[in-house]
Order: structure tokens, then sequence, then C-alpha cells
């Protein structure tokens, strides 16, 4: 069974992108992206920054990208699975607007 062996250049362009990723969670969590109807607009942006971030981790530094077809499958049954559960939480979130805002000091 070969390997593949990964150019350091890969890790380290790799590792620059989850640095600007983790920097645009920070600015983005910074900022108002809602407002009126798109009150989840700030949960959606970093939902989505961390799947990136994680989709980078899983191909690059758990070496799937560079795997036979079964890991790649198994892979696959954990993205749906957590596709699942991302629906299923936006879905309570989303019809969480009959709860009354609690106010500190009665």
């Amino acid at each position: 069974m070969t390997h593949h062996v990964v150019p350091i250049r890969i890790y380290l362009l790799v590792f620059a992108a989850l640095i600007l990723l983790t920097a645009a969670t920070v600015i983005g969590s910074l900022y108002d992206l809602g407002g009126g109807r798109l009150h989840y607009a700030n949960a959606v942006v970093a939902i989505t920054i961390a799947m990136t971030k994680a989709t980078l981790v899983v191909l690059y530094f758990m070496h799937v990208r560079y795997s036979n077809r079964l890991i790649w499958v198994f892979v696959g049954a954990g993205a749906l699975w957590m596709a699942i559960l991302l629906v299923l939480l936006m879905a309570d979130f989303l019809t969480r607007s009959w709860l009354p805002i609690a106010t500190w000091g009665g």
C-alpha cells in the first residue's frame, strides 16, 4: 500500500486558510447581519465558516483527500448525518419566535 506524500506547502496554505477563516468568524461576530426577518443570518454565516474549516481539516490534515473510496463513503455518511442534524437544528431555531424575550430584573 502506497501513501501519498503531501508537500509542506499544501499544509501551510491550508493552515493559512484556517487562520483567515477564523479571523472571518471573529469579524463576522462583531456585526449584526440580521435585521427584520433575517435575524438568524449571523448563525448561518458562522455555521458556513465552521463547516468550511471542518472540511479543510478532514480533507488535508486527516488525509481523506488521498484515501480510497471506502473512506470517502464513511466521510460522506458522516456529512449526511451532520446535514440532517443541522436541518433539525435550524428548524428548531426558526420556530422559537413565539417564546417571550427574557429581561433581567423583572
